[in-house]
């Protein structure tokens, strides 16, 4: 029948997996299907009852797509972490079921991603499909011009294999000391704040993964510290004037 779909890409636009990660999931018997488990090539419409864990997951779904201002010390995920609100608080009831596409940790701030649209989340986090991230970073001393270009150029070693990202310096009028990508600017609030008082190191970073604190941890091991970190941009989209706390709709 032409409305029908094969379960495993059904599977992977609703949970933001890939169709081999669904077909794992299938063989290994946690999908369901008409009430019986489902087998790996079976093929769904929207008569179709399919169930993932023993939850059923809906036919049609009506997605969703948000660009989030994440303030400093709010958490990315659904539950508050010790004295840590999570950044769900600041959303109205109608966005409190999406998912977070990508997180950011509680010190930094910036463009985070919300959807239900699994296929949506996996397209932008799967580091096969290398999306580009910026932030805008502040460490507690200049960058030596040759650290600088290990971290460009070569890399520097972490616990989970080596990290490699291109940093320009931003200058005190808030130009980047080097060429990037056009259409980025910085963010008008950045380094403002208690913690902004004097002359800063104010950088630049151009990111393709998104390995926890990858960037703090990278800097780190280096002997610098960060201060700041504030993302900018994710794939196509972009923070620009949206301010903390603040949501707008966005499409895909």
């Amino acid at each position: 029948m032409d409305n029908q779909i094969r379960l495993n890409k059904f599977l992977a636009e609703r949970l933001g997996v890939s169709r081999r990660e669904a077909d794992e999931l299938i063989a290994k018997g946690k999908v369901s299907l008409d009430g019986e488990t489902a087998k790996i090539g079976a093929k769904i419409d929207k008569t179709s009852k399919v169930c993932y864990n023993s939850k059923i997951i809906p036919f049609d779904t009506e997605y969703l797509y948000i660009a989030f201002h994440k303030p400093i010390g709010y958490v990315c995920s659904r539950r508050a972490q010790g004295s840590a609100p999570t950044l769900y608080e600041l959303l109205p009831k109608t966005y409190q079921k999406l998912k977070t596409v990508g997180r950011l940790d509680k010190d930094s701030s910036g463009l985070i991603l919300l959807t239900n649209d699994g296929d949506f989340a996996f397209q932008m986090t799967h580091p096969k499909f290398r999306k580009n991230k910026v932030y805008e970073v502040e460490l507690s001393r200049p960058l030596e011009p040759l650290h600088q270009q290990m971290i460009s150029d070569y890399g520097v070693m972490l616990d989970d294999g080596p990290s490699q990202f291109k940093v320009l310096r931003l200058t005190s009028a808030g130009d980047e000391s080097g060429r990037g990508p056009q259409n980025v600017l910085r963010s008008k609030n950045f380094g403002e704040g208690e913690d902004s008082a004097g002359p800063a190191e104010k950088y630049l970073v151009f990111l393709t993964e998104g390995r926890n604190r990858q960037i703090r941890r990278t800097f780190a091991a280096l002997g610098y510290k960060v201060t700041k970190l504030h993302r900018i941009s994710f794939g196509k989209y972009e923070l620009g004037s949206l301010e903390p706390g603040k949501y707008d709709i966005i499409k895909p």
